[in-house]
């Protein structure tokens, strides 16, 4: 979905100099990712970017020249944007997702969670809620996901560690997300009524003992160090539940969802 048009070039020869006009093809829907520099902010503004929208990323703290750098917690700021690039569609991947961050840093936490979220609302004409779990992909830092940081202790080599294997998780692909986002973003355009929460969650259900050797069997590295932890100590932190598993099935009925991609 294209707006087509013609642009002129000049094409230099050799004691030859011509004039061409060329047609051109611009996306006409637009897309806002927030949070475009972090782990699935990233895959959400490719699969836009790759499926011919205009797609804008924001940041902060890593901004890059290609995204633009905005603080999600100055509405003004946030207002400017969204009136400047008038967009189609939001898709809102700014946020802070560790447990343990958010237990300790509660008033940072609910800046970024819940107020700057109101702020991108009120400018949107409905809003939709895509659940997801652990997420692994393409990282800058393993310590961007909860997966790859267990390169870490895979690689701990003969120092024995212990690695939960109580909390059962569905270790899901930043790519088949950010398909999803673009399934519900082009569904919503059709039919604005799309609203409300929905989950989306690949199905392999794995402790992180099982995912942290799962790495090592991938990597042909020894795991015979790792111990599975199969009680919770006490004090271990912000409270996971026990089995993160989704109800996916509404996303499934609309067609919006994707085949997850394997571990």
């Amino acid at each position: 979905m294209s707006i087509r048009d013609t642009e002129l070039k000049i094409h230099f020869k050799p004691g030859h100099v011509e004039l061409v006009q060329d047609e051109v093809y611009t996306p006409y829907r637009r897309v806002l990712v927030t949070g475009a520099t972090g782990l699935l902010g990233r895959a959400v503004y490719k699969e836009f970017k790759n499926n011919n929208w205009d797609a804008l990323g924001c940041g902060y703290n890593r901004a890059r020249p290609c995204f633009l750098k905005c603080n999600l917690l100055d509405e003004d700021a946030v207002r400017g944007v969204i009136q400047g690039f008038q967009p189609h569609v939001i898709v809102h991947c700014a946020a802070e997702r560790r447990p343990d961050v958010v237990e300790h840093h509660t008033e940072a936490a609910m800046n970024l969670n819940v107020h700057a979220c109101s702020t991108l609302a009120k400018e949107a004409v409905g809003a939709a809620v895509l659940r997801v779990p652990i997420l692994f992909g393409e990282v800058e830092k393993v310590e961007e996901s909860a997966v790859t940081v267990l390169w870490d202790r895979v690689q701990e080599g003969p120092e024995s560690c212990t690695i939960d294997h109580c909390q059962q998780r569905f270790p899901t692909y930043t790519n088949d997300v950010a398909r999803v986002c673009r399934n519900m973003a082009e569904r919503a355009l059709q039919d604005p009524s799309l609203h409300g929460i929905f989950h989306y969650s690949a199905k392999e259900q794995m402790t992180k003992y099982e995912i942290a050797c799962a790495i090592a069997d991938a990597f042909n590295l020894p795991s015979s160090h790792l111990i599975p932890m199969t009680e919770q100590p006490a004090g271990a932190g912000a409270q996971r539940p026990q089995n993160a598993q989704l109800e996916c099935s509404r996303l499934e009925l609309l067609g919006l969802s994707a085949e997850p991609t394997p571990f």
